[in-house]
């Protein structure tokens, strides 16, 4: 369990959530709440990501993340 107070966990379980939103050209952006999070919050952040992809995959009978499904139905 973490030490971290519930208004940054908040935002760290944003940070970690698959959506992005993107700009008009189409650029994918942070999402908002990773500008209020510092250098250790963030990796903490980044590494729950990780293990949330790797979970989605797993579960996932083709094995893909949300973010590799994003990718693939924006090539094809």
């Amino acid at each position: 369990m973490s030490d971290r107070t519930p208004e940054i966990e908040l935002l760290i379980e944003a940070v970690t959530a698959a959506h992005r939103a993107r700009d008009r050209d189409g650029a994918v952006q942070f999402h908002p709440a990773w500008y209020d999070l510092d250098e250790p919050e963030r990796h903490e952040a980044f590494q729950r990501t990780c293990e949330l992809r790797a979970l989605e995959a797993h579960l996932d009978p083709a094995g893909l993340s949300t973010t590799a499904k994003a990718i693939l139905a924006r090539i094809r």
